[in-house]
């Protein structure tokens, strides 16, 4: 019997794919914005000529990384989340998202940290917004993995396929949920359980709570299904309609604000636009930002997303139905 798969850091799963792919490929460059780590220093070292640091410049980074993709390169540029998304968002608007509507490019922005993934160091480096704000443009791409597997299993969408990408990794290691690539990597979103009469719909670190909110309401006699949506811009739409049709109640559950655009929004847009007869309940962060310190667990609570307050939620939105 084979061992349990070791997790390790989404980054660093993507970025040796990235290293691998630079070995074999020279139309593939990576751009960065003064950060580093051991995978990332290999590709530093194994091909300096396509390695461009620009320094703490996020702006200058996303006009570089355009700059690169309109010679026909393939450009990985990689900040922590919420720089690479909200300190430079005028460029990748205009260069990016606008650019690429008339100008074939391949850039994909690698954004580490998503959500309260660096709870210790506060609201300016923690990211609950950026969902809201890349899914905003129409063209670009939101890609949201829950564990190292599914995180490098995007990486032969992105080399493969034109167009912004935006994909956000959890800046901590998380335990391993699939144990090889899913299979439906294409199509966006994987089904994990099936239940009765309420399906949880999580995307990135949430995935973990849904997992074990699912198994805790199962003890109850609550039924639940499970739905890991990765791809937060381009699932497959008749797909996700047949898995979310039998359902009565529908649960959100994300690790950004509740009501603000995220992917709350674009579920109930999804089930209003196919006329799904489901109730919809939406689980993110309630309130503003948070300046205590505690683990990620503690703030879970407090803004209404921790496993508790998960099961409850759903054990009360299931009474209701």
């Amino acid at each position: 019997m084979s061992e349990p798969l070791k997790p390790i850091a989404m980054r660093d799963a993507f970025l040796q794919r990235i290293l691998a792919a630079m070995s074999t490929d020279d139309g593939v460059f990576f751009t960065c914005a003064d950060f580093g780590s051991p995978v990332l220093d290999k590709i530093r070292a194994g091909f300096p000529e396509r390695f461009v640091n620009v320094g703490v410049a996020e702006q200058n980074l996303i006009n570089v990384s355009a700059g690169l993709a309109l010679e026909g390169f393939t450009v990985f540029a990689y900040a922590i989340a919420p720089f690479i998304t909200m300190r430079c968002y005028e460029q990748v608007r205009v260069s990016l998202a606008l650019l690429s509507e008339v100008r074939p490019m391949n850039v994909n922005l690698i954004g580490v940290g998503a959500g309260y993934s660096y709870v210790v160091s506060g609201p300016t480096h923690q990211c609950y917004e950026d969902i809201t704000l890349m899914r905003a443009m129409p063209n670009f791409r939101v890609l949201s993995p829950a564990d190292h597997v599914s995180a490098a299993a995007l990486f032969d969408g992105c080399v493969g396929t034109l167009g912004p990408k935006y994909l956000r990794f959890d800046a901590q290691v998380l335990p391993v949920v699939y144990e090889e690539a899913p299979p439906d990597v294409g199509r966006g979103f994987h089904v994990h359980r099936h239940g009765r009469r309420i399906c949880l719909v999580a995307t990135g670190y949430m995935l973990h709570t849904a997992l074990k909110a699912a198994t805790e309401l199962a003890a109850r006699g609550c039924e639940v299904g499970l739905i890991d949506l990765f791809d937060l811009a381009r699932f497959d739409a008749a797909a996700l309609h047949d898995a979310l049709a039998p359902y009565a109640g529908i649960v959100t559950l994300e690790e950004g604000f509740r009501g603000r655009g995220g992917m709350d929004a674009m579920l109930f847009e999804f089930v209003a636009r196919q006329a799904l007869p489901a109730k919809v309940l939406n689980l993110g962060a309630d309130g503003g930002y948070r300046f205590e310190l505690g683990t990620r667990a503690d703030l879970h609570e407090k803004v209404g997303i921790g496993l508790h307050a998960v099961v409850k939620s759903v054990s009360e939105f299931d009474e209701s139905l």
